[in-house]
């Protein structure tokens, strides 16, 4: 089984994101990049299937500038075998980079296509039932347990009610929850074998994809700065300033 996995550059999750002075974005110079968080459990997740058995190549794949090769690495050496860039260096929309996994897909032919529910910097949760509907696959969102057995895989998912289980006919598409796995730590020796596994850099126009979006960002604004707390001495007290300053009883 070939399975491929998506994954994102993303702000590091332990920085303090900045608005840029003309609020046309966030502010990227000199910021710490990681890869994104849900993207690490989907590695994780696919190299425990390939330890398992169940799989015998990872493919991982990035959407991005050519900077996003330092995530690609990172994932090799956390037990990925190869590495495929689609070097842009556009600000895409979910649906452009659903179309450029759907080209990739086509050309690589995995059994199983496993990504992040969400990137940490958009935050939308869309690419990957995106990508489903344009591929035929079936899909399995929110993964907190999966289980492949012969030409099935059973994905247990977290809903409002509790947990659901659903089974899927390979190919399928995953997305991975939180509590699906906990990611691993690269090794040195790791890190440096993954310097001479395979990294395949290809273009949007070479995989006859178009990128030009329809969504055009006005404007990037910092959430407003909540004012401080304040310490009351009775609950008589508390009850007067939530009435009469805060409004909410």
């Amino acid at each position: 089984m070939k399975i491929l996995v998506a994954v994102k550059r993303v702000v590091d999750y332990n920085v303090k994101v900045r608005v840029k002075a003309d609020n046309s974005g966030v502010d990227l110079a000199n910021v710490k990049m990681s890869m994104n968080p849900f993207c690490e459990i989907a590695v994780e997740e696919a190299v425990r299937l390939k330890e398992k058995g169940v799989a015998t190549e990872i493919v991982v794949v990035s959407i991005g500038p050519a900077t996003a090769q330092e995530q690609l690495r990172t994932a090799l050496a956390l037990g990925a075998d190869r590495a495929i860039l689609v070097e842009s260096a556009d600000e895409l929309n979910s649906l452009a980079v659903a179309k450029l996994l759907k080209a990739v897909v086509d050309k690589e032919q995995p059994q199983l296509v496993i990504l992040g529910k969400q990137a940490i910097d958009s935050d939308n949760n869309q690419t990957g039932q995106m990508l489903a509907a344009l591929s035929g696959y079936a899909q399995g969102t929110f993964a907190s347990k999966v289980e492949v057995s012969g030409d099935k895989v059973a994905v247990t998912r977290e809903i409002d009610g509790g947990l659901q289980t659903v089974s899927l006919n390979l190919p399928a598409i995953v997305t991975t929850d939180l509590r699906l796995n906990e990611p691993r730590y690269a090794s040195l020796p790791n890190i440096m074998k993954a310097k001479k596994k395979p990294l395949e850099v290809l273009t949007p126009d070479a995989l006859g994809v178009s990128t030009a979006s329809t969504n055009k960002t006005l404007k990037v604004e910092a959430p407003a700065a909540r004012s401080a707390g304040i310490k009351v001495k009775s609950v008589a007290e508390l009850v007067e300033k939530l009435k009469n300053e805060a409004k909410v009883i």
